[in-house]
């Protein structure tokens, strides 16, 4: 059993790009992998157009900035529920810049995390603001990488129903 507070991931990543001569050339192979996680559905993902990948499919980078607005995502809506805020609408229009090295290689730049959110009260938005302060030092995505992740939020009170 793991000790407290220790998470374990597991998923089979699969190529399914041979084309039958397998890696004979750097084109004459797919670029085509299946990602699945037990119980759940499975990813179709590739490498990005840019490098031979299948534009239609997940890439490696797009699943990077996706789990990065995801984390900040779900540990805002957990500080928001410390702080007393509601949040009845959240969506994220984020960015992310890679540099390739010139050797092959290269890294990503810095992400920005454009989150719009909608709280129930104009009393939350002060909280709200400081919630994204919170989250960011909650997500363990963005604790983890080695980039700076930036966040530009926009918040705004919902619009009381007319009667």
């Amino acid at each position: 059993m793991p000790p407290l507070g220790e998470h374990h991931y597991a998923l089979t990543t699969t190529w399914t790009g041979d084309r039958g001569s397998g890696t004979s050339g750097y084109r004459d192979y797919s670029r085509d992998v299946t990602i699945s996680v037990a119980g759940k559905q499975d990813l179709l993902a590739s490498a990005d157009r840019p490098f031979r990948g299948d534009r239609t499919r997940w890439n490696p980078e797009d699943l990077l900035l996706a789990a990065l607005s995801e984390c900040h995502l779900l540990s805002y809506l957990h500080a928001c529920v410390t702080a007393g805020v509601v949040v009845v609408a959240y969506r994220d229009e984020a960015t992310a810049i890679m540099r390739e090295d010139g050797r092959g290689g290269g890294a990503f730049a810095e992400v920005m995390l454009r989150p719009q959110v909608t709280v129930a009260d104009a009393g939350m938005l002060e909280a709200a603001r400081r919630a994204h302060h919170t989250a960011h030092e909650w997500c363990f995505i963005a604790n983890s990488v080695s980039f700076p992740v930036h966040h530009d939020a926009t918040i705004r009170v919902a619009t009381p129903p007319v009667s």
